[in-house]
């Protein structure tokens, strides 16, 4: 139940790419220097739907918030089905600075539904060049998560992470919430519980208990960690360690 990976486009108001997010680069194959200054009909192909592609051009032409699903192409040739929401992005004089999109692989993630970024009521729709500063931010915080495992120690506090950051408590949290949905503390107890995940089904960590796993993934109450993992999860370890066991049999 990690945030799943979302890419993260930035363009000029000429639609020729000036940022995108490791994201980007982890479902298109494509990094920053390769699409910089290029359009993102980079990814567009054969098999790309005309009819698709077309609707997208009038709703960048009108200046409107769009949803589609076209296929993609990888940097490899792999075709997918691309999943995308594009917003134009105004300064305070309601002129039009950049296109932002957001893009997820279809084929991996069936259900957008419970994806704030995929929705087009969030705060896209009155968007703001602050918004682009939220996901470059947004994108800070999950790096720092997936590269540094912040969330391993347990006495991680939000002040930490915004001193990290270079920014204040207030506005990690906000960023946190509006990108993901959830607060802070739930945003690290995901990551956590991936973690143990992982570890209780591996077995090298056969000779700890649930909890003894739990401790190293960041959790410091035992009730806490049960709780959070049936609430994430769905089950509880010794059921989620269970279904395993049969999947594998």
């Amino acid at each position: 139940m990690l945030v799943p990976p979302i890419a993260v486009i930035i363009t000029d108001p000429q639609k020729k790419i000036i940022w995108v997010n490791e994201d980007f680069t982890q479902i298109t194959g494509y990094n920053l220097n390769e699409v910089l200054g290029k359009k993102p009909s980079i990814l567009q192909g054969p098999k790309s739907e005309k009819v698709v592609i077309q609707r997208i051009k009038k709703g960048l032409e009108q200046l409107v918030p769009l949803k589609e699903e076209i296929t993609n192409y990888r940097k490899n040739g792999e075709t997918y089905l691309c999943k995308l929401v594009i917003y134009p992005i105004f300064n305070e004089n309601q002129e039009l600075i950049h296109f932002i999109a957001f893009e997820i692989d279809g084929d991996v993630i069936k259900d957008d539904s419970k994806i704030p970024l995929l929705n087009l009521n969030n705060k896209y729709q009155s968007s703001s060049l602050k918004g682009v500063d939220e996901i470059k931010l947004f994108t800070s915080v999950k790096h720092l998560m997936q590269q540094k495992k912040l969330y391993l120690n347990p006495d991680l506090t939000l002040k930490e992470v915004a001193d990290q950051l270079g920014t204040n408590t207030k506005y990690l949290s906000q960023v946190v919430n509006h990108q993901t949905g959830y607060n802070f503390q739930y945003f690290l107890n995901i990551y956590r519980i991936e973690e143990v995940k992982a570890k209780i089904t591996d077995e090298q960590y056969s000779n700890l208990t649930f909890f003894g796993i739990a401790f190293q993934c960041g959790f410091k109450n035992k009730s806490t960690f049960f709780k959070v993992f049936r609430d994430i999860v769905g089950v509880t370890p010794k059921e989620y360690v269970k279904q395993k066991s049969t999947h594998k049999n």
